[in-house]
């Protein structure tokens, strides 16, 4: 029997941090983390990761989403096009 390992290979796995989809959940994240650690610090307590979550989807999430996406429209019209 040959062995499979469980485990992605690297090009995999870089495929993946590279692509779109991670790096807006990456950037999502930083600011549901943001959320939680300004509502702590508002609060005097640890609200917890899943309070903050949701807090920030019902107050900001679809405001940030349209802001990032005019974001990178801009940033895509500002690059040059490659040949």
């Amino acid at each position: 029997m040959s062995s499979i390992s469980n485990e992605p290979d690297t090009a995999s796995r870089e495929f993946v941090k590279q692509s779109s989809l991670y790096q807006e959940f990456l950037a999502e994240r930083e600011e549901i983390l943001k959320h939680k650690w300004l509502e702590s610090e508002r609060l005097g307590y640890d609200i917890g990761f899943e309070r903050a979550l949701l807090d920030w989807i019902r107050k900001h999430r679809e405001g940030w989403r349209a802001a990032r996406r005019q974001q990178m429209a801009q940033q895509q019209q500002a690059a040059p096009a490659k040949p």
